[in-house]
């Protein structure tokens, strides 16, 4: 949901973070340098429809170059958008014309769905709370099964991390969720901060093939777990710093192994950079502008398209406010 606007202490997000880390501390600290411009076009152009998808709108994740995952927190719904041009649109087959509303495991509840990633485990959404609890905190991730043509999704599987995190009010939880494959990390000698020693897949039987990492909107922290994929179970398996003093998206880029940060109007449309250090811990590499061509909008949504044509690939934000009645804005990030 919108956020009320926030002083923003940059150089205290190490103080806070430090003091918020429950596992052994190899964490990044928040840079304290000047930002760099955005590294790539200034421009930005509207990219979807006018009033086609409304406010809300908070997660993006490509599914593939034409495909685009998106959630809205409320109510809780899942889009699957295809290209149409230079516009993103709702796919008309399969029931998603309008989207698909989540429900929780049991069937019930409203999803106060803030991100969403696409996976090889299936397509997963971080919440901050049920809607039709709105006064509570209830931290979770959920995945769905998104083959199907029915136009509600109860969620296949379900991990509560409410009693893991820091105690947040109940609009200032998970903003941001994100997928990074085992190979990746241990190819850049990740450490497990639980256990000190060089990230091993196969301690952590049935997670899959990858860690998720979500993003804690009240302290600008990431944290990684192994989640059981039969539901429920779960390790944390590190926690670090974001760089930004809040946090609303995560998008991990795997052609240059950097794990995006991104903030919305709190912090000026600030992202930054991450990517595991020669000590085995995520830490800051450089935080960037927003384009200069867009407006301070409460962005909460951003995604990078894997496809790269003259040395450019497709961005898109999503901003929850629906500025001028467009919900997607789409830029270019430089390939390298």
């Amino acid at each position: 949901m919108p956020e009320s606007p926030r002083r923003i202490r940059p150089a205290a997000v190490a103080t806070v973070a430090a003091a918020l880390l429950v596992l052994p501390a190899t964490a990044a600290t928040a840079t304290t340098t000047a930002n760099s411009p955005w590294p790539g076009g200034s421009a930005v152009t509207n990219a979807d429809g006018s009033n086609v998808l409304g406010g809300n709108m908070s997660g993006l994740s490509f599914g593939g170059p034409d495909v685009l995952w998106a959630v809205k927190n409320g109510p809780g719904t899942l889009y699957r958008l295809v290209r149409n041009g230079s516009k993103w649109q709702p796919d008309t087959a399969n029931g998603w014309s309008s989207g698909k509303q989540l429900r929780y495991r049991g069937g019930n509840g409203d999803p106060d769905a803030e991100a969403v990633v696409a996976t090889p485990d299936g397509v997963v959404a971080a919440t901050e709370r049920d809607g039709d609890n709105s006064k509570t905190s209830s931290l979770k991730v959920l995945r769905y099964d998104v083959s199907g043509t029915a136009k509600t999704l109860s969620a296949k599987a379900e991990w509560d991390l409410t009693a893991d995190l820091p105690k947040v009010s109940a609009n200032d939880g998970l903003e941001a969720v994100s997928w990074i494959p085992d190979s990746a990390l241990t190819a850049k000698g990740f450490v497990d901060q639980r256990t000190k020693a060089p990230y091993d897949p196969g301690s952590y039987p049935g997670h899959g093939t990858g860690l998720y990492l979500v993003g804690l909107e009240s302290n600008g922290m990431i944290y990684a777990y192994a989640l059981d994929q039969a539901g429920g179970k779960y390790t944390r398996v590190a926690s670090f710093a974001s760089g930004l003093d809040s946090i609303m998206e995560l998008e991990y880029e795997a052609s240059t192994g950097r794990l995006w940060a991104v903030c919305d109007n709190n912090c000026g449309g600030d992202s930054a950079t991450l990517a595991v250090n020669a000590q085995g811990a995520f830490a800051v590499t450089a935080t960037y502008d927003r384009p200069s061509g867009m407006p301070d909008y409460n962005n909460e949504g951003f995604a990078i398209s894997a496809a790269c044509a003259s040395g450019t690939k497709q961005v898109v934000w999503a901003d929850d406010g629906n500025e001028s009645g467009h919900a997607l804005r789409a830029g270019t990030l430089s390939c390298g």
